[in-house]
C-alpha cells in the first residue's frame, strides 16, 4: 500500500504497519515520517468531523484540580496509609484531562502510541455526537495512560447514579504506577502504588467506582447497604471484562464492610505475592455503558 492507502486504514481501523514500509528512508526515519503523518492525519480528520458542531466549552469555571481531588480523596484515604496518602493525591489531583476542543489536536500529537490516539479520538468523537472513525471504533467513556487519566465530557452529564469515570480512570492509575514515581520507598514485593491481579483490574476499577457513589449517597452502614442493593438491581456494566455478580456481590460486601476500599482491594489481589507483574504502560479503557 502507498502512503495514503495507510493512512486511510490507520484512520479507519486505528491499525498501521509497525515497520512503516510505505514511507521512505531508513528504519528510523520512515517510523519519524509515518507517526508524523499519522498523528497529523488523525488531527485532521477530527477536526473536519467536528468543524460543523461548534466549540462550546463545558469546563468553563470548573475547577479541575479541585474536582478530581474531591472525587479520589475517599479512595485514596481508604485504600493508603496516612504517610502516603499526600503524595498520591498530588499525583491524581493534576492526572485528569478532560478532553475538549481546546486540548483535543496536542493530545492526540502527545499521546504515547498511535493506537492509544485513535481510541482517544474516538472518545473525543463520541462525547461531542460526532462520528466514530470506524465500524469497529470502540465507545469509550475515560482511558488510562501511565498516569494520565483522559476523561469524556459525557461525565458532566452522566444520568446512572452510580458511574463515576474519573473514579475509575483513577483506580487504574494505582497498578499503572511504581512507587518510586512519587517518591515513596519501593521494595521488591512492593513496586507498585497497589498490587492488583491483571485477571482482576477491571474489576476493581468497576467496583471502586460504584463503591465511591455507594458511600457518597450513604453516610451509615445501613444507608450504604441499601445503596448497595439498589446497585445490584440496575447493575450492567457493558464490559466482557468484568462479571456482572462478581461486581454485585463485591459492592454489596464492600458496603457492609467498615472499611469497604480494602475489602475492594483485597477480593482483588494477586493469588500470591509471587504473581508475576506487568509493565506500567498499559492502557485501561472505560467502555460507554448501554442505557
Amino acid at each position: 500500500m502507498g502512503t495514503g492507502d495507510e493512512v486511510q486504514h490507520f484512520l479507519s481501523t486505528g491499525e498501521h504497519d509497525a515497520h512503516c514500509r510505505a514511507w521512505p528512508g531508513d528504519r528510523i526515519e520512515r517510523e519519524r515520517r509515518a507517526h508524523e503523518e499519522l498523528r497529523q492525519s488523525l488531527v485532521a480528520e477530527v477536526q473536519r468531523r467536528t468543524a460543523a458542531l461548534g466549540a462550546e466549552e463545558r469546563l468553563r469555571g470548573i475547577d479541575i484540580v479541585s474536582l478530581t481531588r474531591l472525587k479520589v480523596e475517599p479512595m485514596v484515604r481508604g485504600l493508603f496509609p496516612v504517610p502516603e496518602q499526600g503524595a498520591i493525591l498530588s499525583l491524581l489531583e493534576k492526572s485528569v484531562v478532560f478532553l475538549t476542543p481546546a486540548n483535543i489536536a496536542q493530545v492526540l500529537r502527545e499521546s504515547s502510541w498511535l493506537s492509544t490516539a485513535w481510541d482517544l479520538a474516538n472518545l473525543y468523537l463520541l462525547s461531542v455526537g460526532a462520528e466514530l472513525l470506524g465500524p469497529e471504533a470502540p465507545q469509550l467513556l475515560g482511558l488510562s495512560e501511565h498516569t494520565t487519566c483522559y476523561v469524556s465530557l459525557a461525565y458532566f452529564d452522566e444520568a446512572s447514579p452510580f458511574a463515576d469515570y474519573l473514579v475509575h480512570e483513577a483506580a487504574h492509575v494505582f497498578h499503572n504506577c511504581k512507587r518510586r514515581t512519587v517518591g515513596l520507598p519501593e521494595t521488591r514485593r512492593r513496586e507498585w502504588l497497589l498490587d492488583i491481579d491483571f485477571r482482576k483490574r477491571e474489576t476493581f476499577a468497576y467496583a471502586c467506582e460504584a463503591y465511591s457513589r455507594v458511600l457518597d449517597a450513604g453516610r451509615n452502614r445501613q444507608a450504604r447497604i441499601a445503596h448497595a442493593e439498589e446497585y445490584a438491581a440496575c447493575a450492567a456494566p457493558s464490559d466482557e471484562r468484568v462479571s456482572v455478580s462478581e461486581m454485585v456481590e463485591l459492592v454489596r460486601e464492600a458496603a457492609a464492610a467498615r472499611n469497604g476500599w480494602k475489602h475492594i482491594l483485597a477480593r482483588c489481589a494477586p493469588p500470591t505475592r509471587a504473581a508475576t507483574q506487568t509493565s506500567a504502560t498499559e492502557v485501561t479503557t472505560t467502555l460507554r455503558h448501554d442505557p
